[in-house]
């Protein structure tokens, strides 16, 4: 099949525009590439060479031997977390995969996604983006009094990072901003002698602020070979990380300015908490899952699969597992659950195993490493390091549990020899060899 340079354009257009919105929404670069690739193949184009980085998607098309190829560009200018953008490409991509819609109709269902509003009240965001802060806080311990002031520190962090990230500031200074209110608040609560240990809520709004970072596609690429991209995704993470410490960091000074005991003694609650650790881990991963606009049919779903993640992960440590081993087998058990679970509710497994990874965050940890180096002891360089350790655990147990989903068969084989990882977006579905 052949196609004429306008048509061509059309088509590779098409797949640009949706790599694009991928790669905005956290997309592995392997899924990004294999679904471009699928698009242009699946509408008769041969020969198309397709390259993704950080910032920059790119087509190359070879039309005669004596004619110039043809090539789009399109930047990544803004990066979110949009599940529900997400989920209606992915099965905007499977109707066209399987003659359910033409290229036309693609086209004008892309424009009609990326234009389109939600539906879902900016309160109701606000509001789940809280319930993030109060569920975590529930898993470390904290009383009624500490959830609540940990939903509404997150509910705060929230009202102030929209307008700035309205003004696209850059996301290092936002993060900034989000440290310093949740330990200010924190600090301000136990100053006027409110019995709210400030350590708990100052580690539950870290992991409100760590929650969709984008780790998940940095170490995906590290592990399916795009190292470049990941390189630069986790370089990402790691300044909008070090945004949190350093705002977390003046809190703190703050604090001990003012006197007030910021407890870098806090530790996990035994396993007579667990109850409560499943409980806020449902909260937390259901709440960050809304605020990300993922299908409310999914909810239920996300809350019960990061519920179990963070008991399991609680227990582990509390048996005696290290902190990152712990959080990696719960992780990989994650990653295969959520496989049959996202084919059953028709989303793609990225939907879920980002919501799922959310209770396990290392915020406690983070937290422990700061008031401890502000102490000026060197426990907390080991607690930075096993922060570091946990979130790489995570990431690399969801994408080890996904192999482990993954049925073994004919399709799997094909697509395993073009990609080194299990798909987390995008058609289950390799691109067919040219006859």
């Amino acid at each position: 099949m052949t196609s004429s340079a306008p048509q061509t354009l059309r088509i590779m257009d098409l797949a640009l525009r949706v790599g694009e919105m991928l790669l905005s929404n956290g997309a592995g670069t392997a899924d990004v590439s294999a679904t471009m690739a699928s698009i242009a193949h699946h509408l008769g184009l041969r020969g198309t060479y397709v390259d993704v980085t950080h910032i920059m998607l790119t087509m190359v098309h070879d039309q005669q031997l004596d004619e110039p190829p043809l090539i789009l560009r399109r930047n990544v200018v803004r990066r979110e977390t949009d599940f529900e953008d997400v989920t209606a490409i992915d099965r905007l991509v499977a109707d066209l995969l399987n003659n359910e819609i033409d290229l036309d109709e693609a086209r004008l269902r892309l424009g009609q996604i990326a234009t389109s509003g939600h539906a879902r009240p900016r309160w109701v965001v606000t509001a789940a983006s809280g319930s993030v802060g109060a569920g975590v806080a529930l898993m470390l311990g904290g009383d009624l009094l500490v959830v609540v002031i940990a939903f509404l520190a997150a509910v705060a962090i929230e009202l102030l990072r929209r307008p700035m990230d309205v003004r696209r500031l850059p996301e290092f200074y936002i993060q900034v901003v989000g440290g310093l209110c949740a330990s200010l608040i924190a600090v301000l609560a136990a100053a006027a002698s409110v019995p709210a240990p400030p350590s708990l809520v100052i580690a539950a709004n870290i992991v409100v602020l760590l929650a969709g970072l984008g780790l998940m596609g940095s170490i995906q690429d590290a592990l399916t070979g795009y190292h470049l991209t990941a390189v630069a995704r986790l370089l990402e993470v790691v300044l909008a990380t070090g945004g949190i410490v350093a705002g977390v960091s003046g809190g703190i000074m703050v604090g001990r300015m003012l006197g007030v005991d910021l407890g870098s003694g806090t530790a996990w609650p035994d396993l007579s908490h667990l109850p409560y650790v499943t409980i806020g881990a449902g909260i937390a991963a259901a709440g960050f899952a809304v605020g990300s606009y993922a299908p409310w049919t999914s909810i239920p779903v996300i809350a019960v699969i990061g519920a179990g993640a963070g008991a399991l992960s609680a227990a582990l440590f509390q048996n005696g597992l290290d902190r990152p081993w712990a959080a990696g087998a719960a992780a990989f058990l994650l990653g295969a659950a959520s496989y049959p679970a996202s084919r059953i509710l028709r989303v793609p497994a990225l939907v879920i195993v980002v919501p799922g990874i959310v209770p396990l965050l290392p915020g406690l940890t983070i937290y422990l490493a700061l008031a401890q180096l502000s102490e000026e002891s060197l426990g907390g360089i080991f607690s930075g390091i096993t922060a570091g350790a946990v979130a790489v655990a995570l990431a690399a147990g969801v994408i080890l549990g996904e192999y482990a989903a993954q049925p073994i068969g004919r399709e799997t084989r094909r697509l395993e020899r073009r990609l080194s990882g299990p798909r987390l977006v995008g058609p289950f579905r390799a691109k067919s060899r040219r006859k």
